[in-house]
């Protein structure tokens, strides 16, 4: 990473030209463009085509978007013939320089009216790629849309957050040069705003979108010390990353509840020297704490997040701060990943692009200067910033959120388990090579070598196949074991592993074209992996489609996943999970989507199971209805709940806690199929589903999962 890592959000009441337009060319080398306009219309296309001899690079045909931006690449027409490629001329820019051999440096400039984001100038290296940041000209008012900011902007930070994991090991393929050791450590600066010209409102918008950046970086099993400062006319610290409560998850979210704009409402400038320069007296102070020349000094990585509404009004130039931050850190061509600065602003045409442009990073091939057009925005940027599919390691019960993710990407444990002339069941990957799932899926013995599990899309023709070595199914399920009490099933004891002959690799590189394994044998695990994902959608070339295992509770991978104390039980999991009387639930339906369900504790649990004395078509002669809902169910399919269909039986019943993802059930069985269109009305309307509760079945999971996970005490 080249320079460092900071985000500048401005808000202000904005307002559009009554017609946004896009810049038309300035120039075109080697090639010609059409329609040559002075500017042109939202919606229309620009046509680009190159003169004999030359291959053209970047997009042939772009489109003016409502944000007065170009979609797609910059076009070059380039022959090859020098050492960096041509780094071409984007739209509205003008350049000078043509050579483009090592040393060679190119200058850009925008034409009238038009402002510069990006490098003004870049230098031919040694490893054939060009300094800095392609310059963008753009409208003043022009804004950027979150799909846009997302990847670039998580680009960093998930590597961060990948390479700074003290579990991990190190990678060749991280997709960039960081490389940090064990004992690596990041420190998160969240600048706030709070001067006059930033509304009550919007300073509650910036502590949101703090409390958000906080929960995500926090919920990962990494070293971050967080930093909170909000500032107006002067800095407040409100949390130092030198404090021990800085690397407390709890600690920190109370200390940006606390942060007040009244704080500031008797200096009420904007002063972003001094907000700076305060988080440079911080790391001075680090620095002197730990010892310059000390690894637990030189290995911190240090991202700054500003928050602000507009330009200085006082104080002078941040820019020398920035400096001074750059120093301590001894950023140079070496250590340019120790340090990401951000400037984002959150508005239209009040923000300055000029000054975003210079406190954002300059780094190669990197955009770090932005503008959102409103807060929600700024939401969905903040909640794709540590984009989880790019992590390498294969962490417990992450799922990408993104609005845009497939089903896949959004429960990448997923299974479907699709024994031969049989309904499909599903489950869950626990770890890289076990499945959990339904015992009473298995009940045909003469099926059982006949099955095949997909992960993914079960019609998408792409996977990697694995042979299933063994499976385990419940000694102790008996569909029939009630038979004599007139109970025609019982699923008590319902449930089963199934074992992979060879560990599932849990990071998977895909290209946004349908490349991976066809395959249709029985028998064998498929790994699916969709044509595209979010990322290719986005706009880069490819992404890192991760598998991975959901967190089983009672584990230490769920309770690092929690954030829990190291000496935590079983009990206490349970406690946080189920901590209410009705806990919202979910499960993947037929289709791949997430359903919502409450899972019904206590009193409540009550009421939900006596629903099956009701149905007399099921029992005609159940008067207890704990005779068929043991303890071992838990209930759902009150109120709005969804209802799982034949089929979904053994997928994961899961939670979502801070961003991560507790399987505590999985689907067992329910009073009637909602997919069944001949169910009466009477039947629906007494319907309830009942998921084995994995709490319940601790000791059968610790039998067969000793040594593949690691357990914490009952």
């Amino acid at each position: 990473m080249p320079n460092s890592g900071m985000s500048v959000l401005r808000f202000s009441s904005l307002s559009f030209p009554s017609a946004v337009r896009c810049p038309a060319p300035v120039s075109f080398e080697n090639g010609v463009y059409s329609p040559r306009l002075g500017s042109h219309p939202v919606g229309s296309n620009l046509s680009f085509e190159c003169e004999d001899g030359f291959t053209l690079r970047g997009s042939p045909v772009r489109q003016c978007r409502p944000n007065g931006m170009w979609d797609g690449e910059t076009t070059v027409c380039d022959n090859g013939a020098s050492f960096c490629p041509n780094p071409g001329i984007s739209v509205g820019a003008v350049r000078t320089g043509s050579r483009f051999d090592l040393g060679d440096k190119v200058s850009y400039r925008c034409s009238s009216s038009l402002v510069l984001t990006g490098s003004a100038e870049r230098e031919c290296q040694d490893d054939g790629v060009w300094s800095g940041t392609e310059p963008i000209c753009r409208q003043p008012y022009s804004y950027d849309f979150p799909e846009d900011v997302a990847p670039a902007l998580g680009t960093s930070l998930t590597h961060l957050v990948g390479t700074t994991n003290p579990t991990q090991q190190k990678h060749e393929n991280l997709g960039r040069k960081i490389q940090i050791q064990r004992s690596g450590h990041l420190n998160l600066y969240l600048l706030l705003d709070a001067s006059q010209s930033v509304t009550e409102d919007d300073f509650h918008v910036f502590k949101e979108c703090a409390s958000l950046m906080v929960d995500r970086i926090f919920s990962f099993e990494i070293n971050v010390s967080v930093a909170i400062i909000t500032f107006a006319s002067k800095p407040k610290i409100i949390m130092s990353v030198l404090h021990g409560n800085s690397r407390d998850e709890t600690e920190v979210s109370n200390s940006l509840e606390k942060a007040s704009y009244k704080d500031h409402e008797n200096g009420t400038g904007t002063n972003t020297y001094e907000a700076l320069n305060s988080v440079y007296i911080m790391m001075n102070n680090q620095m002197q704490r730990l010892g310059m020349q000390t690894m637990a000094w030189q290995e911190i990585r240090h991202a700054i997040i500003l928050l602000t509404d507009g330009k200085s009004n006082m104080g002078g130039s941040p820019k020398p701060a920035i400096n001074n931050i750059k120093e301590i850190l001894n950023i140079n061509q070496k250590r340019n990943d120790y340090l990401d600065i951000y400037a984002i602003g959150v508005g239209q045409v009040d923000v300055d692009w000029r000054e975003l442009n210079e406190l954002g990073s300059k780094k190669d091939g990197e955009r770090h200067a932005f503008i959102l057009q409103d807060k929600d925005a700024l939401y969905q940027v903040f909640e794709h910033m540590l984009d989880v599919t790019r992590l390498t390691d294969p962490i417990c019960g992450v799922g990408n959120m993104s609005a845009n993710a497939s089903a896949q990407e959004r429960t990448p444990w997923h299974v479907t388990i699709k024994p031969k002339s049989h309904a499909t069941c599903r489950g869950a990957l626990i770890s890289d090579q076990w499945v959990l799932t339904a015992a009473h899926c298995f009940h045909s013995a003469e099926q059982q070598d006949l099955w095949r599990i997909i992960v993914g899309d079960p019609n998408s023709p792409n996977g990697k196949e694995f042979q299933v070595e063994s499976k385990v199914i419940s000694s102790g399920f008996n569909a029939h074991a009630k038979k004599d009490k007139g109970i025609k099933e019982f699923y008590g004891d319902d449930i089963a592993l199934l074992k992979l002959s060879q560990k599932v690799k849990m990071s998977t590189h895909a290209r946004c074209q349908s490349l991976g394994w066809v395959g249709t044998q029985l028998g064998r695990v498929f790994w699916g992996i969709p044509g595209e994902g979010v990322m290719c959608r986005w706009g880069l070339r490819d992404h890192h489609l991760l598998p991975r295992p959901i967190c089983l509770p009672c584990t230490v991978g769920a309770n690092l996943a929690l954030r829990r104390p190291l000496d935590s039980t079983c009990r206490d999991h349970e406690s946080k999970l189920l901590d209410t009387q009705s806990i919202p639930a979910h499960f993947v339906d037929l289709d791949g989507s997430k359903q919502n369900i409450n899972l019904k504790t206590g009193v409540e649990r009550a009421s939900c199971i006596s629903a099956v004395i009701q149905d007399k078509t099921s029992f005609p002669n159940l008067t207890d209805a704990t005779e068929v809902v043991t303890d071992q169910f838990l209930c759902s399919g009150t109120g709005k709940d969804a209802h799982p269909c034949k089929g979904v039986s053994g997928g994961a019943v899961f939670l979502e806690r801070k961003f991560r993802f507790f399987q505590v059930g999985l689907v067992s069985w329910g009073l009637y199929d909602p997919c069944d269109k001949s169910s009466t009305k009477s039947r629906k309307r007494i319907q309830r589903d009942f998921h084995i509760n994995l709490f319940r079945l601790q000791p059968w999971l610790r039998q067969h999962l000793q040594g593949v996970l690691n357990f914490v005490p009952l």
